[in-house]
């Protein structure tokens, strides 16, 4: 059976593409979940549309990150950790505390986006990579400090 997928589906297509699939993914999978559409004329042409206006807003979405990239570029972010002996913290920095700290300074990024491999353990400074759109990646310096 072909249909048209309306999202990006995993291993399966991107939004757009048309796609054959077994009868039964499509009917109790992709098609109740609105992800596809079957393959007729007409539906080609809505779905046409909708990839036109997918691709204006994903324009217009990608232009705001570079200009929050731009803005954020030489961000650092200061953040007082306990710590004992060989700058060994209690605890760790996550995305979260990483928020938090921009919050602060008036960016509202959500921890989702800070791509942080793994919770910071040490005093220092870090480089870490923030993901504002699929193509858009910025870099902001976090200084982890012992709390006094």
């Amino acid at each position: 059976m072909e249909v048209i997928l309306r999202e990006d589906v995993e291993k399966l297509g991107s939004r757009g593409q048309v796609v054959k699939v077994a009868p039964g993914y499509a009917r109790n999978f992709l098609l109740p979940k609105r992800l596809a559409v079957a393959a007729t004329e007409a539906n080609k042409k809505i779905v046409e549309q909708e990839r036109q206006a997918h691709l204006r807003r994903e324009a217009k979405a990608k232009g705001e990150a570079e200009d929050l990239g731009k803005l954020m570029s030489g961000v650092t972010v200061t953040i007082a950790q306990k710590a004992g002996e060989n700058d060994q913290l209690f605890g760790s920095v996550t995305s979260k505390d990483i928020a938090d700290a921009l919050a602060a300074q008036n960016y509202s990024i959500d921890r989702r986006k800070i791509q942080l491999e793994e919770p910071i353990k040490q005093l220092g400074e870090f480089k870490v990579p923030v993901r504002l759109h699929k193509e858009v990646t910025v870099e902001i310096t976090v200084v982890v400090a012992k709390e006094e």
